[in-house]
């Protein structure tokens, strides 16, 4: 029974998903529609788009690194596929564009970041205001309607199986797949040795500066795509789309175990973080409290999940 309990406590994503479950039976006390098919239904359907934003972030600060443009790039990607359209452009080949210019985004601030040394924190600080300034200046502040001539790829983007949504499908595909990068792969291996120690990692063949820039495209274009789907799901491009997930990215990381040094983390962890955000939001609403109370629940989460980490890990050394 002792190995039973150090072994279940020594797994990574169990303190953030003991704190979703947590979540869900508190609001589930304090709303009985929490729960509900319509409820549900309703969270799963509108989650994909921050937790496929939050899969890249966790991915990028496992290799040490943060990335604050992902809610600019989140905003610019449908908008780019909108003006490719209106340019007399085929809408496969928008977004195509789209995408490809994400990754140049993704380069540029891993280039940025490793050839000049500076904090990945301040670089996308810079990269987030300028590609934010862009897509205000593209849109003068007002939503481009998505053009008749996008329905089949919305259909295919945003449609149904069931009654569950594609981009949920979408989420579960990608988190399977960063799953195995992560855990059963040398690149994987790659990510925790630069994150961790990169020194060490040069000394051992693997070359960092590659794994990050990869890494910060890999992000970049996880949030355009996040960021398709939502314009194609509400029918418009939203200039301020996005805003505001640069830090929840990172605080759901952080809820779902990741490190903010690197080298530490799951992408599970991630998952079961971002979707943790989304519960308290919900739940909150659903409880009738004040908008603004989210921010404050998300602080108390992330110290919350900070010290259940240490307390887990202070008691698997004790049991050893």
């Amino acid at each position: 029974m002792h190995q039973f309990f150090e072994k279940v406590l020594s797994i990574k994503e169990i303190p953030s998903i003991l704190m979703l479950f947590a979540a869900i039976l508190t609001f589930h006390i304090l709303s009985p529609y929490f729960l509900s098919y319509f409820n549900v239904k309703t969270i799963l359907e509108l989650f994909p788009e921050f937790g496929i934003v939050v899969l890249g972030v966790t991915m990028l600060m496992i290799s040490g690194e943060f990335d604050l443009s992902i809610g600019s790039v989140f905003a610019l990607c449908p908008i780019i596929i909108i003006k490719m359209i209106n340019l007399g452009l085929n809408v496969w080949i928008g977004v195509i564009l789209a995408l490809i210019v994400s990754l140049g985004i993704g380069a540029l601030n891993g280039t940025i970041v490793i050839k000049t040394g500076i904090p990945s924190f301040i670089a996308t600080l810079a990269t987030m205001m300028f590609w934010r300034g862009t897509v205000l200046a593209i849109t003068k502040g007002t939503p481009p309607p998505i053009p008749k001539e996008v329905l089949p790829l919305q259909i295919c983007v945003t449609g149904w199986v069931g009654p569950i949504r594609v981009s949920l499908i979408y989420f579960m595909a990608i988190l399977i797949i960063l799953w195995i990068v992560l855990e059963r792969t040398r690149f994987g291996n790659r990510m925790f040795a630069s994150g961790g120690n990169p020194k060490a990692a040069r000394a051992r063949g693997v070359n960092p500066a590659k794994v990050k820039i990869t890494l910060f495209m890999l992000t970049s274009l996880l949030a355009a795509f996040a960021g398709l789907i939502q314009a194609f799901r509400i029918g418009s491009a939203l200039p301020s789309a996005g805003q505001g997930w640069e830090l929840d990215a990172i605080a759901a990381s952080v809820i779902g175990g990741v490190s903010l040094f690197g080298g530490v983390g799951s992408i599970i962890g991630g998952a079961a973080g971002s979707f943790l955000l989304r519960i308290i939001g919900n739940g909150l609403v659903l409880a009738g409290a004040p908008g603004y109370y989210f921010r404050m629940f998300v602080g108390i989460v992330i110290i919350a999940a900070v010290i259940f980490n240490i307390i887990i890990k202070e008691k698997i050394r004790k049991m050893r």
